[in-house]
């Protein structure tokens, strides 16, 4: 059964149970904060989080000396990704000059039918909710494995770190927070977060988390004089 949902597109990919703080300054989604304040109770605050193909969304509007210019066209589906991840809101700051500073975590994955641009100021998308998922015993299995990959792709990255301070037992929740926590892509974020299941998404992430392990023992294996590092000071 599809839904119409507003959309917030956004150069960066969401997944369930992650938290995304935004900052609200654009007057549409403005609206849209306090469109979601003002509702039920017990209806979900949510919109949905979809990703930009071109990474960064226009600002509505740009203000020149000469005055305001021509709004950009509107976005379109082709210039998102199909699948997106719903954002919850959690926690909400008015500042005094009305922007927000919210707080969300995200929530439940859909596949957007059709992008409608309405009456609202907002965009927003006919979507299909994509089923919940439920790990199997594959992914029971894959779990434990894409763990170690993971500590060991961290303890590379960062070795200074004292590593993850806490593992979600859940093997869907584990691989959300790879997939969301890696030095990956857009693409391939967004691959995992259309992934069918869970044992899918940890499969390809342990591949992923490989390739990168690889690339950076490689890197510190390689002697690198000290001059070669250094760069010019920046004037900001």
């Amino acid at each position: 059964m599809s839904k119409r949902l507003p959309v917030f597109p956004l150069g960066t990919v969401l997944f369930p149970g992650l938290v995304l703080p935004l900052h609200i300054f654009e007057e549409r989604y403005r609206a849209l904060v306090r469109e979601l304040v003002a509702g039920p109770a017990d209806d979900p605050h949510e919109f949905g989080v979809v990703t930009l193909r071109r990474g960064a969304e226009a600002p509505a509007e740009t203000v020149t000396s000469d005055g305001p210019s021509a709004p950009p066209p509107p976005i379109t589906s082709d210039d998102l990704y199909q699948v997106g991840c719903t954002a919850e809101l959690r926690q909400v700051t008015e500042l005094q000059d009305g922007r927000y500073d919210i707080m969300t975590v995200g929530r439940r994955r859909f596949l957007i039918k059709d992008v409608i641009q309405g009456d609202e100021p907002y965009l927003t998308a006919d979507v299909e909710w994509l089923p919940d998922e439920s790990p199997d015993e594959t992914a029971e299995l894959l779990a434990p494995r894409a763990l170690a990959a993971f500590r060991a792709y961290l303890e590379l990255l960062r070795p200074d770190s004292e590593g993850l301070d806490a593992v979600p037992a859940d093997p869907t929740v584990l691989s959300h927070l790879i997939a969301a926590t890696a030095q990956l892509t857009t693409e391939e974020r967004q691959s995992l977060l259309a992934a069918p299941d869970t044992a899918t998404r940890l499969r390809t992430e342990l591949k992923l988390l490989n390739r990168e392990s690889g690339l950076l023992a490689r890197v510190r294996a390689v002697p690198v004089p000290l001059s070669d590092l250094a760069r010019p000071a920046s004037p900001n």
